[in-house]
This record gives C-alpha cells, sequence and structure tokens, in this order.
C-alpha cells in the first residue's frame, strides 16, 4: 500500500483543470475537465487509508471511499467502479453536484491536518464516467421476477433510486410523474454547468432496460387517482420532492420581472434541451442584458446567478441577509460564482421592489447578525438607518422551497402530515399513515441534497420488500 497510498505527504491535491472564467461564461458545458489516468491515480493515492474513514462516516450512503481511492490508484478501475456503485445509484451524479466541501472532502482526515482534502468527488466521477465508456455500467437484472409491483410518485433522485433497488429484488417498479422527461430537479432544476443533461438521461435509460417501467405527464390527483393507484399496485412510494417556492412578503412582490427561482431554471433548461419556451424566447424569462439580482444563500441561489451570467446579464448580484461563512450552500459554488462575475452583498436583506407595475430596483437595509435562534445559527437584526438601492430589472427569490399540500391534491385527507407539511412517517419502516403507502427524500426531510434522496429511496425500497414479504408470508398463512 506505501508505495501507491499515502502520497498526501510529497504530493498537493489538485482538481482537475478547470476552463478559465471568460470562457466558461460563453456556454452551459460543465466547467472541469475529465482527470486523465495518470492524474485520477496520483490523486486517489493521497488518501491516509485512515482507520477512522471520516469521508465515509459524514457520507450519506456511507460509500467505501478509501477502498474505491486504494483500488483507482492500483488502476484497478473497474473493480473501484463495482465498488462504487454497490452503495450508490449515481455516483457519476453524485460526484458533479455533491457540496463535497461539506460532506466527505470537508471532513477528510488530511483535510483536517492542513494538507489539503482527497479530491473524492472527481475520482467518483472519474471512475464511473470511465465505467460507461468501457461498456462496464449494466441494467439491473434481478435473480428472478416477481408478480407484486410498487408504483412511485416522482422521478427524481430517490424515486429512481428506490425503483432500482425494487427491480433488483425483481419487484415490477413503476414510477409515474408530472413531467414529461425522468429526473425531476436533476433535469428542471440544477444547469447543465454542473450535470449535463445527457449524464441523467442515460441513467433514466439504463433503469428503462432494468425494467423500471415509466408513466410521465402523470399528475396524481388529476389525470391518475390516487386511490386508484393504490388499488392497481401492491405498494406506493411517495417520493415528490418539494417544489412549493417560499415566498417574500415585502412591498412589491406582486411587480412584473419578480420570479421564483425554479420559473427562471426550468425555462433555462427547457431552452437547452430544445423546447419551446416562449416566456424565455419574448425575454420575461431570460436575463440577457438585464441587472439581475438574486435573493437567497443556498445552491439554487447560486444556480440562478450563475445561469444569469451565461444568459448575458450586464450586471448580476447575490443578496444574501447572512455573512459568507454562514452560506448554507457551497463554498466551491460560491467560488465559482465569484469568478465568472458575480457580486455578492452580504448581510443584506431586501425591504421591497420597486417600479411602476414591473420592477427596476430593490431596496434592501444591512444587517448584523445577533443571538443564535432555535437552530443555533445567528439572527439577522436589521440595521436602523441602513437601506439603500441596486438597480434591478429581474429578481429572482430563491429563498428555499416547501411541500405541496399532498393530501388535498391526492384528496386522501387521512395522509398525515407535519406541521411543516412534510409527510409523517415511522421511522423503521418508512411507512405513513396509511397502510402499503411509503414516502422517501425531501417529502419527508424537507429540501435536501440528492445524496441524501438517493440514501432514503434505498431504504425505502428495503422497507417495502420487508412488507411486501410480511403481507405473502400472510397472504400464504390466510389461504391455508
Amino acid at each position: 500500500m506505501a508505495s501507491k497510498m499515502l502520497k498526501f505527504v510529497n504530493l498537493p491535491g489538485a482538481m482537475p483543470d478547470k476552463r478559465a472564467a471568460d470562457q466558461r461564461r460563453q456556454d452551459f458545458g460543465e466547467i472541469y475537465d475529465e482527470y486523465d489516468p495518470a492524474a485520477a491515480e496520483d490523486q486517489a493515492g493521497r488518501c491516509s487509508q485512515c482507520g477512522v474513514p471520516f469521508c465515509q462516516v459524514h457520507c450519506p450512503l456511507h460509500n467505501n471511499i478509501p477502498d474505491w481511492l486504494m483500488l483507482t490508484a492500483e488502476g484497478r478501475l473497474r473493480e473501484a467502479y463495482e465498488l462504487s456503485q454497490s452503495t450508490n445509484n449515481f455516483p457519476e451524479i453524485c460526484g458533479r453536484i455533491c457540496p463535497q466541501d461539506r460532506l466527505c472532502e470537508g471532513n477528510c482526515v488530511i483535510e483536517q491536518a492542513g494538507h489539503g482534502t482527497v479530491t473524492i468527488g472527481s475520482v467518483e466521477k472519474y471512475i464511473t464516467d470511465t465505467a460507461w465508456e468501457e461498456g462496464w455500467v449494466r441494467p439491473v437484472t434481478p435473480r428472478r421476477e416477481r408478480e407484486q409491483s410498487v408504483a412511485i410518485i416522482g422521478a427524481g433522485p430517490g424515486g429512481l433510486a428506490a425503483a432500482e433497488e425494487l427491480r433488483r429484488k425483481g419487484y415490477q417498479a413503476h414510477v409515474y410523474d408530472r413531467y414529461d422527461r425522468v429526473g425531476g430537479l436533476m433535469i428542471y432544476g440544477i444547469p447543465n454547468f454542473k450535470l449535463e443533461k445527457e449524464v441523467v438521461e442515460r441513467r433514466s435509460e439504463l433503469l428503462r432496460q432494468g425494467g423500471v417501467q415509466y408513466h410521465l405527464n402523470s399528475e396524481i390527483g388529476s389525470s391518475e387517482s390516487f386511490a386508484e393507484l393504490r388499488e392497481r399496485h401492491d405498494a406506493v412510494l411517495i417520493a415528490t420532492g418539494v417544489y412549493k417556492a417560499r415566498d417574500i412578503k415585502v412591498p412589491g412582490a406582486g411587480l412584473d420581472g419578480v420570479f421564483a427561482a425554479m420559473d427562471f431554471l426550468t425555462a433555462s433548461n427547457r431552452k437547452g434541451l430544445g423546447d419551446a419556451v416562449p416566456a424565455f424566447d419574448d425575454g420575461t424569462l431570460n436575463a440577457r442584458d438585464k441587472a439581475v439580482v438574486v435573493i437567497g444563500g443556498g445552491d439554487t441561489a447560486m444556480d440562478c446567478v450563475r445561469t444569469a451570467v451565461r444568459q448575458g446579464a450586464k450586471a448580476v448580484r447575490c443578496l444574501y441577509r447572512r455573512d459568507r461563512k454562514n452560506m448554507p450552500g457551497s463554498q466551491r459554488e460560491v467560488a465559482n460564482a465569484e469568478e465568472e462575475g458575480v457580486e455578492f452583498v452580504w448581510l443584506s436583506a431586501p425591504e421591497a421592489f420597486l417600479g411602476n407595475g414591473k420592477v427596476d430596483a430593490v431596496r434592501a437595509q444591512k444587517v448584523h447578525l445577533g443571538m443564535p435562534d432555535a437552530t443555533g445559527r445567528q439572527t439577522p437584526q436589521p440595521l436602523a438607518g441602513s437601506s439603500f438601492t441596486m438597480e434591478a430589472d429581474m429578481v429572482i427569490k430563491a429563498l428555499g422551497f416547501d411541500p405541496e399540500d399532498l393530501p388535498r391534491l391526492f384528496d386522501t385527507p387521512g395522509l398525515e402530515v407535519t406541521r411543516w407539511g412534510t409527510l409523517l412517517t415511522d421511522f423503521k419502516t418508512k411507512m405513513t399513515s396509511l397502510d402499503g403507502v411509503f414516502a422517501a427524500g425531501d417529502i419527508v426531510r424537507g429540501a435536501s441534497l440528492v445524496v441524501w434522496a438517493v440514501r432514503d429511496g434505498r431504504d425505502a425500497a428495503d422497507a417495502i420488500h420487508d412488507y411486501l414479504q410480511r403481507k405473502s408470508a400472510a397472504d400464504a398463512v390466510a389461504a391455508e
């Protein structure tokens, strides 16, 4: 091991080459190049192979990171891929969009020791992209087919991960989604410069080849009855995610030119996919030549500011009520945005949107961080007399997402929710208040990360398997 590993002592960490900011502002292509094999082996070889791998502990999927880093360093890429995909249904996606600086890489032992983290995400991406190129990625082939079927509502990462795991166990997995493409936020929410759509589409096609059946343009509660869905299938998994945009109550919030983040991002992504997008073509949801102000500090806000830059905005500012170190989004994304020309206006909160029918400015005030609230975060406090105004032809609200009212949408009052509107489930069984109806992902935990949705989907598949096994056993006893 010593000849291949522990290179962190003499070899500095290095990400794959990143395209220059002036170049990447001009298109929506991914900003990082691929490692060449020698660089990937060297960077994987920086792993210290520590006895308690904090990278693995802090990964929601508990990926066997030290092991596949060692296999990569030794040039055993196929084995590295097999190990990587054994715990992660979408390793090439997580390698691209996980906030590694907050998860595996941020908790890397050699990072804490001052040597610079192992570039885990980039190596994970390299392993799986190579596996696709070499033809090592194969659809699921169950050992035996089962007659029981499961309806999965939502074709996002949680629903797709559950579908693949259920197919692996031989169940008939039917995925229902309101949209016309598979992928959820991975298709319509995340821009191409972070996750090119071909990456998602080839994965969803792989699942189809493995027997997952898609029912697109299916609006449960409208085009499809939730009650009929329960009758048609032996179990149901709700993995809808959370799409209801949080709003801000300030004067002028109803002016033209003030948009929710998902409206802006969906229009941009649909345009990139070749769809007809009238609201983009007529300039409504196009940032070209506009002064854009994005309100928020999470990853969605970073997606919005960097999309606006690529659309040709004349100025892009991010207004956030806390400081840089308290941003919930990835610090790596913040740095990328700054390189691309985004101006961050820290410790500032909007007071009003100004304009005569259409927004033309944002009035904001400076704040300071006071005492911590119940969550432990310092509470922003406005500073009297600190108001200022900034030009804004377009305002994008990236304030987070809340769950939709599913009991009403599904016409199922017995589907219990928490005080936050998320679905109430049993922690162990993942089942909701309705027998045979399970839930996973953001609709249970609230707006979170793709990697957590994958973890929840995998756990839900195991729980559904246990439930159906018990049900089959009970039916067999009753038939005797």
